[in-house]
């Protein structure tokens, strides 16, 4: 007889943070504000962690609960909501057991002895539509084709073979102009290898071009930047040590003595192009965007001035020293003979989760849109932010509620011309919403606010599926 189910009582799974464990069909949300708009009709998709049963190990960490993917339909007006676990081999292996046989957070070494050499990965950060195909992201594998109506699980999809590598991101770029895909994969060979693969993905799915090059340290790297004509890709001193994850250890050490190393390189270009960059100890999740200005490139993303992840340690032992993430620029002269950069902050508002209006993937841009925090911590709302002027407009929610990633939807030419969808969390009531806005006046609050009797407990990232697109595969935007 296996041990019947109970959760730790600790602060990760109190209150808003409680395993939700639900799989939820609701058809027609209630509309409680606003008037649907007309020409907002396709899929929202998003992915995010739960738990599917009480961790091996108490000190576990919330991004390696088990992947759920939540999916709103929109049509004309009416929006339809469903949730579905990502059955990959690691779920249905615990399934079949009626408990946890994973470890710490990449940590093959803390697995139960049963499923040695099974597929550990939780399947639970991202979803892309490319190519025709509907896909799960998670950065310690490759990606997992799943059913766009139905959820249901259709198996790795390994690009015809074409991939030499264990994983793929869970940030990859799209370029909408050209229905192009830009990814790469870290620790490509496997735990705490140094190579780096970076592919050029058509309409089709093919892949068109590679470029393979060795990191300067086993690092992790979440996220990356394109311009039109180049990638950026930070190296930031997050490294996997396998002395210390064979002895059961974090898989990813903070090491504040060693530099900050970026890799810019022509989008088709070779492994010999590479500029490096380097300066001190720092640390980003997520990019906003990138642009070129003649020889300079900038890139904006959310900077820790510190590191980023609480829950991995320090190499040396140092206690942990909360930094807040603030929106900052980097700039990379290529004209320049050194391999320094500047830095310099584009406002006061602690913020994340950065998003824009992706057909400006790449070009100079204004506006961008972040989840800034609030205190109590545990509340949030929504910035709208204009990086040329450096002012930020907010959308607050409302009492003990927080935002999820907004997500950007096109609705005309122009940029910032679109609605942003994002859920709500309602978190006294336990259950969550969906908010439309218009991209261009959040202050005015929702166009559209649908209410929702479940809860979407945790969604990292997402994609917009247009109807349209849903039946090509391509995307048209205006």
């Amino acid at each position: 007889m296996t041990e019947p189910v109970r959760f730790a009582d600790i602060p990760l799974y109190e209150g808003w943070g409680a395993p939700y464990r639900v799989e939820a069909d609701v058809l027609d949300l209630e509309l409680i504000a606003g008037t649907p708009p007309a020409d907002l009709n396709g899929r929202l998709y998003r992915c995010g962690p739960d738990r599917q049963y009480p961790p091996l190990f108490k000190d576990d960490i919330f991004i390696d609960g088990e992947g759920m993917v939540h999916m709103w339909t929109i049509d004309n007006g009416h929006v339809d909501y469903r949730s579905r676990w990502v059955r990959n081999e690691r779920f249905l292996l615990q399934e079949a057991a009626r408990r946890s046989l994973f470890g710490r957070y990449r940590n093959r070494y803390t697995n139960d002895p049963s499923v040695a050499g099974k597929d550990q990965s939780p399947a639970n950060t991202s979803t892309l539509w490319h190519g025709k195909r509907l896909l799960v992201l998670k950065e310690d594998a490759l990606p997992m084709e799943i059913d766009p109506d139905t959820l249901a699980v259709k198996g790795y999809h390994h690009y015809q073979g074409k991939v030499n590598a264990v994983s793929m991101t869970a940030h990859p770029k799209m370029d909408y102009a050209r229905n192009e895909l830009l990814s790469f994969s870290y620790q490509a060979q496997g735990d705490a290898t140094t190579d780096f693969l970076f592919h050029v993905i058509d309409a089709n799915g093919d892949i068109v071009h590679q470029i393979a090059f060795h990191m300067p340290y086993p690092a992790m790297v979440h996220d990356f930047a394109i311009t039109d004509t180049h990638l950026i890709v930070p190296f930031f001193p997050m490294m996997t040590d396998m002395n210390v994850v064979k002895q059961g250890g974090p898989y990813y050490q903070w090491h504040p003595d060693k530099q900050v190393h970026v890799a810019i390189v022509p989008r088709r270009g070779t492994a010999d192009q590479i500029r490096w960059f380097k300066g001190a100890a720092c640390s980003a999740g997520h990019m906003m965007n990138a642009f070129n200005e003649g020889d300079l490139l900038h890139l904006d993303l959310c900077l820790y001035e510190g590191n980023c992840f609480p829950f991995f340690p320090a190499a040396d032992g140092s206690p942990y020293i909360p930094a807040p993430p603030f929106l900052t620029r980097m700039t990379f002269n290529l004209a320049g003979n050194d391999d320094s950069y500047t830095k310099k902050q584009l406002g006061p508002v602690a913020c994340e989760m950065p998003q824009i209006d992706e057909r400006y993937n790449g070009k100079p841009y204004r506006y961008g849109y972040t989840i800034c925090f609030q205190h109590p911590r545990r509340t949030s709302r929504l910035g709208r932010w204009d990086v040329q002027t450096g002012t930020v407009t907010f959308w607050d929610p409302g009492p003990d509620s927080s935002v999820g990633e907004a997500k950007f939807v096109p609705r005309g030419p122009g940029e910032g011309n679109g609605y942003l969808l994002l859920p709500v969390n309602r978190l006294n009531e336990m259950r969550s919403d969906l908010a439309i806005l218009d991209a261009m006046d959040i202050e005015a609050g929702p166009i559209a606010l649908y209410k929702m009797p479940t809860r979407v407990k945790a969604s990292f990232h997402g994609c917009w599926v247009p109807q349209e697109t849903l039946q090509t595969g391509l995307y048209n935007y205006p």
